[in-house]
């Protein structure tokens, strides 16, 4: 949600602002100037994040009773403006705003233990027999042997499934073109991955994770409240960069709901302020750790001074929930104005979050299947070279790791930090 210098480019706040002169809230004379204006938003959310609550800060003209309904009626339908409240001059949206509430959608699938035969699914299975009884045994390993009995039951044959489970173990460029021939069209190699991918979908959206799975999620999660260095959940942050240091005020996980015939599990973070792409990193973390079997202590590793490299989920399942302003609202009471809650308005933001928000997430995975690609990619995904050891990228993740905490070197700045600005 930001405003762009290009004018081809649409925005939210774009969107929004336009809305404000059209409806008479902003005068045509300063509609040109944002600085007049003094615009400003509590967030900004990364390309593809959904937002459900944002709060934005300017000078408007209130004359006008009805000039809510008149900024909605040149807003699209996606875009709502929820209510307008009156604050005092020096108020500043961004600066003011005490903490954040993101949600994050998730497939209870994605918790499937990795692919047979693939590299995670090796490198996992190595560092279990070199290091017993560290890693968590996992009963979802049966899901696998079920499915494939299902494969075999379409008509393909051990002897074709275990070639697909061996060449597929590591996605390359050279397995790629397999797929497809010469002239474009679907090789029969390519039509048989096809078919088996086809029944495993089938089989995930089968699949309803188990009360101690869950509990095991729950706790992963819980790892990340408190103030840590989350410099390996973002981007170009080191481990001394005071700014790497947040605080996260609380995490939740909801009982599995299922939406067309898929379950899924909703992901509530509530943190004093984020870094690019640090929610979508913390959530693929606390995925891989109940997926591999890895101890979830794991995460808690991941806030040493050891840089390692965790993929981001996609932003798909991400949205703001709302921004929060637990200590600017107690000033506002005390000067006779209305708190800033979202609370009031929880029946239409349900309404809209499921209409323009959950549709559009649970469609664009059935149609594309999201989750199951991307993680996938991570079983399939070696990348040795990105080390400098050439170890596997994801070596993390095994029964042995050392978090490099025994050469920590004292830092400055150990209380919450305040982001600059919000940009997951």
């Amino acid at each position: 949600m930001q405003i762009q210098n290009n004018p081809d480019v649409k925005t939210i706040e774009a969107e929004i602002f336009k809305a404000f002169i059209e409806s008479g809230a902003v005068s045509k004379e300063n509609s040109t100037d944002l600085k007049k204006n003094g615009f400003m938003r509590a967030a900004r959310t990364d390309k593809g994040v959904h937002a459900a609550g944002n709060v934005v800060s300017c000078k408007l003209i209130l004359e006008d009773e009805d000039i809510m309904a008149k900024i909605n009626s040149h807003l699209p339908d996606q875009i709502r403006v929820w209510g307008i409240e009156r604050v005092n001059r020096s108020f500043d949206c961004r600066k003011l705003c005490s903490s954040r509430i993101y949600e994050y959608l998730l497939p209870t699938h994605s918790l499937l233990p990795p692919r047979p035969k693939s590299s995670l699914y090796n490198l996992i299975e190595a560092s279990r027999k070199e290091h017993p009884g560290i890693l968590r045994d996992d009963p979802d390993v049966e899901w696998w042997s079920t499915t494939r009995e299902r494969i075999v039951e379409t008509g393909v044959t051990q002897e074709e499934l275990e070639q697909v489970f061996e060449k597929t173990a590591e996605v390359t460029e050279d397995t790629k073109k397999e797929y497809y021939g010469e002239d474009g069209e679907v090789t029969e190699w390519g039509k048989l991955v096809k078919k088996i991918r086809g029944v495993e979908n089938e089989c995930r959206r089968d699949y309803r994770v188990s009360k101690e799975k869950l509990e095991l999620f729950r706790s992963a999660m819980k790892q990340y409240e408190g103030s840590h260095n989350f410099h390996n959940f973002t981007l170009g942050k080191t481990y001394k960069d005071p700014s790497a240091r947040r605080f996260m005020k609380g995490t939740s996980v909801s009982e599995p709901f299922t939406i067309e015939g898929t379950e899924w599990i909703s992901i509530k973070i509530h943190g004093q302020s984020f870094m690019l792409h640090q929610i979508r990193k913390m959530i693929c973390m606390a995925s891989l750790v109940v997926r591999t079997g890895c101890p979830i202590t794991r995460i808690s590793d991941c806030f040493g001074p050891a840089k390692i490299n965790i993929p981001k989920a996609p932003a798909l399942g991400l949205l703001l929930e709302c921004p929060v302003y637990e200590t600017y609202n107690e000033k506002l009471e005390d000067m006779g104005y209305n708190k800033l809650d979202f609370s009031r308005y929880n029946t239409e933001m349900d309404a809209f979050k499921m209409k323009y928000i959950y549709d559009k997430i649970y469609g664009e995975e059935i149609k594309e299947n999201v989750y199951h690609g991307f993680f996938e990619f991570l079983d399939t995904f070696k990348g040795s070279g990105a080390t400098k050891e050439g170890k596997h990228i994801f070596d993390f993740l095994g029964a042995a790791f050392n978090n490099g905490l025994e050469n920590k070197e004292t830092v400055k700045g150990d209380v919450p930090a305040k982001a600059a600005d919000n940009i997951d």
